[in-house]
Formats: structure tokens, C-alpha cells, sequence
């Protein structure tokens, strides 16, 4: 089986690409606009917004892997989530359509249903905050509607939580990583939970799905569980890292009236700072999902959640 990973020079692809080189059933090919130091000799420059390439790219694939997307908080200008996000999406169906490429994963995101809502499982009604979201949200709508009429095509939709592991350096690793110095502040009382996705976890269910050849559109959240609150957070870095770690506590109001602070100056020294009231939002926000639909698919996490972290904290902040 041939497998083209489309945007894999990132994290989860490069993850995804251990995993799959590893196995004999499988050849794969990366196509990114950027390259990939890991997996070079597999990776061919392309882009989703030149659809030319792309058909030439996906000569002889069995399936599509899709994981290029716009998705930071401060991408400028905002045009670019919906140019990357939804016309790419277009021009990947399309440029699959004409070499008879009929399976595709699709790795949206938990973004598409907003912010504190009460553990949606997949048919909760989206409810976007940000543009990323309404972006990826756009793009599920224009795979619903290639199905309608393509209904011999395999498609699998992917909302994972945020996403960690070694080698990352999102926001949870930021957030880790502040923990870890002892200088980490508190904004609220840190009692809400936080669905997170080992990145060890993701990637394996990623490769589960190429496996699933049978025709329709199914939709998957995915959450590695229990889901850990601030708090939990502080308590497990401090276990695996074996140090007390004191923690400053400010509140909400206080650190989103921060944030817009650091907004004016973000737009004023047209700087792309690591603060902003977006991402104070975000982390007081409770961002808890329901994935009971990936974990009765037939699919075991190779890690628990404990583990999951435990392996990132050693690696990135151990002696």
C-alpha cells in the first residue's frame, strides 16, 4: 500500500512517518512545502494550493493522509487559514479525483466545536471561536460534500485535542516547560481539564485508519484519557521531575486584561509575541471531549496518558 502524507515534514507527520517506514506493508511519500529533516529521502516539495503538483505527486497512491494546515494563533493575514485550509482541501480532492486516489484521512480538529462545552462527542454542533476552527470546519464541509457525489470514496475525519510529545513545541510543551522552571503562574483556580493526545497515541491511530478501506465518511475525536486539570499537570511534573514546584496564582480577569496588553503591543511592534488574550483564553477555557467512538473502533493506544507525559517530561526537562 502506497501512502501519501500530505504536510508530513510536521510534527505528527514526521511521527506518523517513523511509524509507517518501520513497516514492510506499507511505502510512503511526504509531500510538503517544507522539507523534512527527518525523512528527506521520502519527501517531494509540493503545496495544496497548486494542484498541478499534487496530481503529479499522487501518481499510483493507495490513500491520502492530509495534516498540512494553517493553524497557529497569530497567522497573518487571517485570508491564509481558508486559502491552506479549505481551497486546499479542493485542490487535494480534486488532484486525488483525477488519479483515482478514493481514501482519505483528514486530521481536522476539536477547535470546530468552540470553547467550554460540555464533552462533545463527534455529532455536537460546531461552534468555532477562532478562524483556525471555523477554517477546519469549512474543510469537513467540503469533504461531505465530495461525498454526496463520490460514495465509493473511504473518508475519515480525525479531531484530535491538542497534541504533545517529545520533540514538540506547541503549547503544551510551552506550558510544561514553565511548569518545569518554578516560575509558572497560575491564571484562575486551574481546576479545569484539559483533553490532551500523546503524539505516540495519535500517530498509531492515524495508521490504524489506513488500514479501513470500507467506503463512507466516519468521524473520529480523539482524547488519550484521563483528562488532567492544570493542577494535575503541576502535580505530575513535579512527580516525574521529582521537585516541588511552586506555582503563583493571579486571577481570570487579571490575566486576560494581560493578554490584550500584550495584544497592542503584538500589533503595535508588529511582533508575534508568546502572550496574547487568545491563548490566556484557551488555557482557562475547559477544553474536555468524548472519544468513546476511537476507542471502540477496534483501536489500543500503545501508551497510557500517565505514560504519555512521563516519556515527554524525561526527555525534554530530565536530568
Amino acid at each position: 500500500m502506497k501512502i501519501a502524507i500530505i504536510g508530513g515534514s510536521g510534527f505528527v507527520g514526521t511521527n506518523l512517518l517513523n511509524l509507517l517506514s518501520k513497516d514492510q506493508d506499507f511505502t510512503t511519500i511526504n509531500i510538503d512545502i517544507n522539507p523534512s529533516v527527518v525523512h528527506s529521502e521520502l519527501t517531494v516539495v509540493g503545496d495544496v494550493l497548486n494542484q498541478p503538483s499534487l496530481e503529479k505527486n499522487l501518481a499510483g497512491v493507495d490513500a491520502v493522509v492530509l495534516l498540512a494546515a494553517e493553524h497557529r494563533d497569530d497567522v497573518s493575514p487571517i485570508s491564509l487559514y481558508y486559502d491552506v485550509n479549505v481551497q486546499g482541501m479542493r485542490n487535494v480532492l480534486q488532484a486525488m479525483h483525477s488519479q483515482g486516489v478514493k481514501r482519505i484521512i483528514f486530521t481536522s480538529s476539536v477547535a470546530i466545536y468552540g470553547l467550554d462545552k460540555d464533552n462533545p462527542g463527534e455529532s455536537f454542533p460546531a461552534d468555532p471561536f477562532n478562524h483556525y476552527g471555523k477554517s477546519k470546519w469549512q474543510a469537513e464541509q467540503v469533504l461531505q460534500d465530495w461525498y454526496k457525489d463520490h460514495s465509493d470514496w473511504s473518508i475519515r475525519v480525525v479531531r484530535p485535542t491538542v497534541v504533545f510529545g517529545e520533540g514538540n513545541r506547541g503549547n503544551v510543551y510551552n506550558l510544561l516547560k514553565q511548569i518545569a522552571s518554578g516560575r509558572f503562574m497560575l491564571i484562575g483556580k486551574g481546576n479545569n481539564q484539559k483533553s490532551m493526545s500523546y503524539i505516540g497515541n495519535i500517530a498509531a491511530f492515524l495508521r490504524y485508519l489506513t488500514t479501513d478501506v470500507q467506503p463512507g465518511v466516519e468521524i473520529f475525536n480523539y482524547v488519550d484519557k484521563p483528562d488532567f486539570t492544570t493542577k494535575d499537570l503541576v502535580r505530575q511534573t513535579s512527580a516525574v521531575l521529582g521537585k516541588k514546584i511552586p506555582t503563583t496564582s493571579i486571577p481570570y480577569w487579571l490575566g486576560m486584561l494581560g493578554g490584550y496588553g500584550f495584544d497592542v503591543l503584538a500589533f503595535l511592534t508588529r511582533r508575534k509575541l508568546s502572550i496574547s488574550s487568545v491563548r490566556v483564553k484557551k488555557f482557562c477555557a475547559v477544553t474536555k471531549y468524548d472519544s468513546t467512538k476511537a476507542m471502540n473502533s477496534g483501536f489500543k493506544p500503545p501508551y497510557t496518558m500517565q505514560e504519555g507525559l512521563q516519556r515527554t517530561l524525561s526527555s525534554e526537562f530530565g536530568k
